[in-house]
């Protein structure tokens, strides 16, 4: 009888989820095809659909070297993460990456139309859970007199707040080159609705990434709705993307009402000057908030979001 071949534990990085099965990538540049046995145990009170997530590091036993295919044992504690509202249940969470360093939205004034609503929703959840936040405007070679104001606005309101803004358009070298410096070295997490361009954007920031998506997809399973998961890439300058398509809904679903002003950085450093503790800014006396709204310090704009998803939290609640 031959003697069974037995592999030593191995270190890897998650870079796709397709629910049952993963793809890990280890050390030495090796593609692995990785799935759980059994009930694994995650150190983290995280109660989610999925226990682990593109951007994790885990440690697999190879089941077979011609294959490539392996069996992941362990995942190790999180720097961070960000989840979504499960596609599957509205009443649980779905861990969409972890380990990141930025959060970088695509948006675009026109063509289509991104609403400052939804980028004020991405930012919140970037906000809670501690990843730093980009946005990048494309498309603006297309903009009409009419759409300048609203660009320099976005400018402005975004920049006041304290976050990047790239106004670019995604095939201009000079633009690539600002956001290839920018993300070098770090794991950045892409989102933005379809149409605005952010599949141009990583072809341009990687060439030949069309190719690659077609042989990791290669991996999926068939009927697997491949859009609901997120994927990693490899920029060549170093670090990394993850793309989110199809992803329209980020983490406020464990959020409360008490805590959404302190993920508006220009609300939170107002926070300590409003006369109550749980003021909610609405119309509280002595609401620092309010007044910095009325003096325009604070961008209209960025409050109606905040109330909106306020209200939004409210119904839900």
């Amino acid at each position: 009888m031959a003697e069974q071949q037995t592999y030593g534990d191995r270190k890897g990085l998650v870079y796709k989820s397709t629910g049952s099965w993963y793809i890990v990538r280890d050390a030495d540049g090796v593609i692995w095809k990785a799935r759980i046995k059994g009930k694994m145990k995650i150190d983290e009170d995280i109660s989610s659909t999925n226990p682990i997530a593109v951007g994790d590091t885990v440690m697999f036993e190879v089941e077979n070297e011609d294959t490539h295919t392996a069996t992941i044992k362990d995942v190790a504690a999180r720097n961070n993460y960000i989840v979504r509202v499960s596609p599957h249940n509205r009443n649980q969470k779905h861990i969409v990456a972890a380990n990141l360093d930025t959060a970088l939205i695509i948006a675009t004034i026109a063509s289509p139309r991104t609403s400052h609503g939804f980028i004020d929703r991405f930012l919140v959840t970037a906000e809670a859970y501690h990843i730093p936040a980009v946005i990048v405007i494309n498309k603006i070679d297309l903009l009409k007199e009419k759409h300048e104001e609203q660009l320099q606005h976005w400018k402005d309101m975004y920049g006041r707040a304290g976050y990047e803004v790239y106004p670019i358009v995604a095939t201009q070298p000079d633009h690539l080159a600002v956001l290839r410096e920018r993300l070098k070295g770090g794991v950045t997490l892409f989102s933005g609705h379809s149409g605005v361009g952010k599949s141009t954007l990583i072809n341009q920031l990687i060439p030949g990434i069309g190719l690659k998506t077609h042989i990791v997809s290669d991996w999926s399973g068939k009927g697997q709705h491949t859009t609901t998961f997120a994927e990693m890439f490899d920029l060549p300058g170093g670090g990394n993307i993850i793309d989110t398509p199809g992803v329209k809904e980020f983490g406020l679903i464990d959020m409360e009402r008490e805590e959404l002003s302190h993920y508006f950085p220009e609300m939170r450093a107002l926070l300590p000057h409003c006369r109550f503790n749980n003021c909610l800014h609405i119309n509280e006396p002595g609401c620092a908030v309010k007044e910095a709204v009325d003096n325009n310090t604070i961008a209209p704009e960025r409050y109606v979001s905040y109330m909106m998803i306020l209200d939004t939290m409210e119904k839900k609640w």
